[in-house]
């Protein structure tokens, strides 16, 4: 079990109070999932690792320090050259987080054929970037930002899973079709599956008092959106929220490692 709340310093036009938990769950024998930040950037990540004998751990980890590396090497070196051509379609932000996702699945697609205890392993991966009022938003796979402002709460990423494409071919889907869905689990994208990946990104505008929760779906498939918005709303500070969603999640039957990191963006 991990945990911290930390602030940091303004930086642009915005001060960020950070809080993340990490728990094996009620089931698993070990946990899977990490969670990373890189101060200096202001980039969140957390990440939900799949593959027998452990190597699910390995592939959450090395997805998060590939993405570190990646971050470190172009702000030493403004000439560092990128593995990946730039999208002349995304600023140069968005750019930089795309290429640090695409060499970490790259990586874990290439570890996981040369060595055969690494096998198919793979990792989800879901990432915010805090640059000015702004907000930037990466993911791969079923690892979820949810945005909670004014008591309200909206889910700013779409599941890579066979169930929202069956949804979007389905649009009037009852929820208890939803809820007995056989193939809920299933992702359709992650970090090593294949040799490239595709990335969604997008950014959203911030609001002071806005508060960012990234999770892995033993957060999001355990506990409804409304009490996870109530208790992010309503907790005396991050740490305790992080603390009672992870211990809502294992009181619901806690079938997965649980992960959360919140941030609170504050006008400095």
């Amino acid at each position: 079990m991990l945990t911290f709340e930390r602030g940091l310093a303004p930086h642009h036009a915005m001060k960020i109070r950070y809080a993340a938990k990490t728990d094996v769950g009620m089931k698993r024998t070990h946990n899977e999932d990490y969670f990373s930040l890189i101060e200096d950037e202001q980039l969140f990540l957390v990440a939900d690792g799949m593959g027998g004998h452990a190597s699910g751990e390995v592939a959450s980890k090395m997805a998060a320090e590939t993405i570190g590396e990646f971050y470190q090497r172009t702000r030493e070196d403004e000439d560092a050259t990128w593995p990946y051509k730039m999208d002349r379609s995304l600023s140069y932000i968005e750019n930089r987080l795309v290429c640090g996702v695409k060499l970490a699945n790259l990586r874990i697609f290439e570890t996981s054929n040369r060595d055969l205890r690494y096998k198919g392993m793979g990792t989800t991966i879901v990432s915010t970037l805090v640059s000015g009022d702004k907000i930037y938003v990466g993911h791969v796979g079923d690892s979820r930002v949810y945005r909670v402002r004014e008591n309200g709460i909206a889910q700013l990423t779409r599941d890579h899973s066979l169930l929202e494409d069956y949804k979007e071919a389905k649009p009037d889907m009852t929820e208890e079709e939803e809820r007995n869905f056989p193939h809920k689990n299933v992702i359709t994208r992650a970090l090593g599956m294949r040799e490239t990946v595709q990335v969604d990104i997008r950014s959203h505008q911030i609001k002071s008092g806005d508060v960012y929760i990234l999770c892995s779906d033993g957060l999001s498939g355990m506990v409804v959106d409304e009490q996870i918005c109530q208790i992010a709303a309503n907790a005396k500070s991050l740490e305790r929220a992080v603390a009672e969603l992870v211990d809502a999640a294992n009181r619901n039957g806690g079938t997965d490692n649980v992960t959360t990191l919140l941030l609170q963006c504050l006008a400095a």
